[in-house]
Protein backbone atom coordinates (compact mmCIF):
# COMPACT_ATOMS: atom_id res chain seq x y z
CA UNK A 1 0.00 0.00 0.00
CA UNK A 2 1.15 3.43 -0.92
CA UNK A 3 1.35 5.94 1.88
CA UNK A 4 0.08 9.27 0.89
CA UNK A 5 1.86 12.18 1.94
CA UNK A 6 0.85 14.28 4.36
CA UNK A 7 1.37 18.15 5.76
CA UNK A 8 3.60 18.49 8.84
CA UNK A 9 4.69 20.84 10.85
CA UNK A 10 8.40 21.58 9.78
CA UNK A 11 6.96 21.77 5.57
CA UNK A 12 5.02 24.26 6.79
CA UNK A 13 7.10 26.29 8.86
CA UNK A 14 9.57 26.23 5.94
CA UNK A 15 7.21 27.23 3.57
CA UNK A 16 5.64 29.79 5.54
CA UNK A 17 9.26 31.36 6.55
CA UNK A 18 10.35 30.94 2.94
CA UNK A 19 7.52 33.71 2.11
CA UNK A 20 8.88 36.37 4.55
CA UNK A 21 10.24 39.81 3.43
CA UNK A 22 13.52 39.72 2.48
CA UNK A 23 14.16 35.76 2.66
CA UNK A 24 15.98 34.76 -0.90
CA UNK A 25 14.80 30.96 -2.75
CA UNK A 26 15.98 27.87 -0.63
CA UNK A 27 17.50 30.34 2.19
CA UNK A 28 15.10 27.73 4.40
CA UNK A 29 15.35 24.07 4.92
CA UNK A 30 15.72 21.33 7.46
CA UNK A 31 19.49 20.73 6.60
CA UNK A 32 21.76 23.12 6.81
CA UNK A 33 23.79 22.83 3.23
CA UNK A 34 27.16 21.29 3.79
CA UNK A 35 28.69 23.59 0.62
CA UNK A 36 28.92 26.95 2.29
CA UNK A 37 28.99 28.85 -1.03
CA UNK A 38 25.58 28.07 -0.92
CA UNK A 39 24.58 30.40 1.77
CA UNK A 40 27.72 32.37 2.81
CA UNK A 41 26.22 35.77 1.02
CA UNK A 42 22.86 35.83 2.66
CA UNK A 43 22.64 33.04 5.60
CA UNK A 44 20.59 30.29 6.06
CA UNK A 45 17.35 29.33 8.04
CA UNK A 46 17.20 25.86 9.30
CA UNK A 47 13.58 24.67 10.65
CA UNK A 48 12.84 21.89 13.26
CA UNK A 49 12.39 20.13 15.33
CA UNK A 50 9.07 20.37 17.02
CA UNK A 51 9.80 21.43 20.39
CA UNK A 52 6.53 21.31 21.63
CA UNK A 53 2.86 22.12 20.70
CA UNK A 54 -0.22 19.68 19.91
CA UNK A 55 -3.03 18.90 17.93
CA UNK A 56 -6.00 20.16 18.86
CA UNK A 57 -8.37 17.23 19.95
CA UNK A 58 -11.92 17.90 18.20
CA UNK A 59 -10.76 19.58 14.83
CA UNK A 60 -7.26 19.54 12.07
CA UNK A 61 -5.94 22.93 13.69
CA UNK A 62 -2.03 21.80 14.72
CA UNK A 63 -0.37 24.50 17.35
CA UNK A 64 3.53 23.22 17.48
CA UNK A 65 6.42 25.02 18.48
CA UNK A 66 9.33 24.67 16.00
CA UNK A 67 12.73 25.58 16.74
CA UNK A 68 14.15 27.52 14.04
CA UNK A 69 18.28 28.35 13.68
CA UNK A 70 19.75 31.35 12.38
CA UNK A 71 23.19 31.11 10.63
CA UNK A 72 25.65 33.30 8.94
CA UNK A 73 29.36 32.52 8.03
CA UNK A 74 32.12 34.31 6.87
CA UNK A 75 34.64 31.44 5.20
CA UNK A 76 37.72 34.33 4.46
CA UNK A 77 37.68 36.04 8.03
CA UNK A 78 36.83 33.04 10.74
CA UNK A 79 35.07 35.75 12.96
CA UNK A 80 31.49 35.11 13.25
CA UNK A 81 29.13 37.20 11.62
CA UNK A 82 26.55 37.94 14.22
CA UNK A 83 24.73 40.70 13.07
CA UNK A 84 24.12 38.92 10.10
CA UNK A 85 22.78 36.13 11.74
CA UNK A 86 20.62 38.30 14.14
CA UNK A 87 19.29 40.45 11.25
CA UNK A 88 17.92 37.11 9.04
CA UNK A 89 16.45 35.99 12.68
CA UNK A 90 14.58 39.48 12.96
CA UNK A 91 13.48 39.13 9.15
CA UNK A 92 11.53 36.43 10.84
CA UNK A 93 10.30 37.79 13.77
CA UNK A 94 8.90 41.00 11.54
CA UNK A 95 7.09 38.61 9.47
CA UNK A 96 5.29 37.79 12.62
CA UNK A 97 3.61 41.10 12.72
CA UNK A 98 2.88 40.71 8.62
CA UNK A 99 -0.61 40.37 8.95
CA UNK A 100 -1.16 40.28 5.13
CA UNK A 101 0.68 36.73 5.95
CA UNK A 102 -1.68 35.27 7.99
CA UNK A 103 -4.54 33.38 6.84
CA UNK A 104 -3.06 32.69 3.09
CA UNK A 105 -2.15 29.19 1.58
CA UNK A 106 1.14 28.00 1.28
CA UNK A 107 2.51 25.59 -1.27
CA UNK A 108 4.21 22.65 0.09
CA UNK A 109 6.38 20.44 -2.13
CA UNK A 110 4.76 18.34 -4.82
CA UNK A 111 2.22 15.54 -4.06
CA UNK A 112 1.66 17.58 -0.50
CA UNK A 113 -1.76 18.73 -0.11
CA UNK A 114 -1.50 22.74 1.02
CA UNK A 115 -1.72 24.47 4.05
CA UNK A 116 -2.95 27.46 6.22
CA UNK A 117 -1.24 29.19 8.74
CA UNK A 118 -3.91 31.14 10.73
CA UNK A 119 -1.55 32.86 13.32
CA UNK A 120 2.59 32.85 13.91
CA UNK A 121 4.16 34.21 16.73
CA UNK A 122 7.58 33.58 18.27
CA UNK A 123 7.32 32.06 21.96
CA UNK A 124 11.54 33.16 22.80
CA UNK A 125 13.33 35.90 21.54
CA UNK A 126 16.56 34.93 19.36
CA UNK A 127 19.25 33.88 21.58
CA UNK A 128 23.27 33.86 20.13
CA UNK A 129 24.83 30.85 20.13
CA UNK A 130 28.25 30.74 20.29
CA UNK A 131 31.22 28.42 20.98
CA UNK A 132 30.59 27.21 17.36
CA UNK A 133 34.58 25.43 15.90
CA UNK A 134 33.54 26.09 12.35
CA UNK A 135 32.81 29.99 13.20
CA UNK A 136 29.96 30.07 12.34
CA UNK A 137 27.40 32.79 13.87
CA UNK A 138 23.65 31.34 15.07
CA UNK A 139 21.05 32.80 16.79
CA UNK A 140 18.02 30.25 18.13
CA UNK A 141 14.10 30.89 18.64
CA UNK A 142 10.96 28.54 19.14
CA UNK A 143 8.24 29.69 16.67
CA UNK A 144 4.52 28.75 17.51
CA UNK A 145 2.24 28.35 14.37
CA UNK A 146 -1.45 27.76 14.61
CA UNK A 147 -2.07 25.41 10.90
CA UNK A 148 -4.97 23.52 8.66
CA UNK A 149 -4.09 21.39 6.19
CA UNK A 150 -6.65 22.39 3.50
Amino acid sequence: MAVTPRANSELVAVAWLQGATGMEAGQVATTLPTDVSAWEANGFVQVGPAVGGAPQLHYALREPVVQVDFYAVNPASGKPPWGKAASLAELAVAATYDEARMQRTLTLPAGYPQARVMTAHFISEPRRLPGDDSSYARFQADLAFHWITL
